[in-house]
C-alpha cells in the first residue's frame, strides 16, 4: 500500500520550485494560479529570499501549489495503480484534500490564500512562535510544556514534539528544557500555529469554507485531528477549518498508516520532513521525498511496486 503525504509550513526553501518549472505545463499552471489568488507563485518559488517565503501569507499557498505540481506528476506515474491513502501535515492537508478529490485545485488555492492571510493577521496580534523539541519522553515533556504555558501544537511522533506560545514562553523553554530533550530548535514560522492564538483565523476560514464546492473523498483521507480516516467532504472541510487552532497529531496519522498496512510513503514537494519522521516511526516502510523532478524516476519504481 502506497500513502501520499504533503508537508507543512517550514518545509519551503528559497528557489525550491525552480526545477519543477521544467515540467511540461508547470509554469503555465503556476501563473494561472497566481492570477487566481493575486500572488506571484513563480516569483516566490524561484527568486524570493528566505525572509519573503517565511511570511505565512506567502508560504502556505506556495506549499500547496508545490504539492499540487508534484502530485500531478505522481498521478501521471500511476497508470492503473492507486494511492492507498493521503494525508498532509497542517497546511499540507489542503493539498491532500485536492488529491482525494474533495476540493478543486483553484478553489483549494483560494482557500489556502485566505488561511495564510488570516493566520498571519492572528499571529500579528501577539509575538508568538514555535520550537521543535528533539528527544525526550512525551510523558515528561507534555507536563513540562503545560507548566510553561506552552501548547504541544504538533505531536509528530518519532520523538518529536513542537511547542507553541509567546516568544517569552519559547525563551523560557530554551532555558529550561524538559528532562531528556536534547535540543530545542526554533522554527521558521511567524506565529503559534495550531493553538488558541489562531482562534481569530478560524471564523474567517469558516466563512470561506461556506463558498467551497465540496465532494466526498475518492480515497482514504487521514486527518490531523485524530489520525482517523474521514468519509465525507463536509467533514474534511470542517476539520480543515478547526485544525488551524488545534494541535496536529501526526503521530496518530502514522499509527493509522501502520494499521492500514502501508508499505511505502511518498512525500510531495518540498519533501524531507515527513519522510524523516517516517524513517524513524515506520520501520520497514519504503520512503521517498520528492525534492526535484529528478526524484520522479525513484517514484516510478515505488509506484510500480506498492500502488494498489
Amino acid at each position: 500500500m502506497l500513502v501520499l503525504v504533503a508537508p507543512g509550513q517550514g518545509a519551503q526553501t528559497p528557489g525550491f520550485l525552480t526545477p519543477w518549472l521544467d515540467l511540461p505545463g508547470a509554469e503555465d499552471r503556476l501563473r494561472a494560479w497566481s492570477d487566481a489568488i493575486d500572488l506571484d507563485l513563480v516569483h516566490y518559488g524561484t527568486k524570493a529570499d528566505e525572509d519573503e517565503i517565511r511570511d505565512t501569507a506567502v508560504a502556505q499557498p506556495l506549499l500547496v501549489a508545490a504539492g499540487l505540481l508534484s502530485a500531478g506528476a505522481v498521478r501521471g506515474l500511476l497508470g492503473e495503480g492507486r494511492v492507498g491513502a493521503v494525508a498532509g501535515h497542517s497546511v499540507g492537508e489542503i493539498t491532500a484534500a485536492v488529491y482525494a478529490g474533495v476540493l478543486g485545485e483553484e478553489a483549494a488555492l483560494r482557500f489556502v490564500r485566505t488561511r495564510g492571510l488570516a493566520m498571519a493577521d492572528a499571529a500579528a496580534l501577539t509575538a508568538t512562535g514555535m520550537a521543535a523539541l528533539l528527544g525526550g519522553d512525551p510523558e515528561v515533556t507534555l507536563p513540562h510544556l503545560a507548566k510553561l504555558g506552552l501548547t504541544p501544537a504538533n505531536v509528530n511522533g518519532a520523538g518529536q514534539i513542537v511547542a507553541a506560545g509567546t516568544l517569552e514562553q519559547i525563551a523560557a523553554l530554551e532555558a529550561d528544557k524538559p528532562e531528556g530533550v536534547r535540543r530545542v530548535v526554533a522554527l521558521k514560522v511567524a506565529g503559534a500555529f495550531h493553538t488558541d492564538h489562531m482562534a481569530p483565523a478560524v471564523a474567517r476560514l469558516a466563512d470561506a469554507a461556506q463558498k467551497l464546492d465540496v465532494s466526498d473523498p475518492a480515497l482514504p483521507y487521514v486527518s490531523n485531528k485524530d489520525g482517523q480516516t474521514v468519509a465525507t467532504g463536509a467533514e474534511v472541510v470542517a476539520r480543515l477549518v478547526g485544525q488551524v487552532a488545534n494541535p496536529v497529531r501526526w503521530d496518530l496519522c502514522m499509527e493509522t498508516f501502520t494499521e492500514q498496512g502501508v508499505t511505502a510513503l511518498v512525500e510531495l514537494c518540498p519533501g524531507g520532513t515527513l519522510t524523516g519522521l517516517a524513517k524513524r516511526a515506520l520501520p520497514g516502510v519504503k520512503t521517498l521525498a520528492l525534492k526535484t523532478p529528478a526524484d520522479l524516476d525513484a517514484a516510478r519504481e515505488i509506484v510500480a511496486e506498492h500502488a494498489s
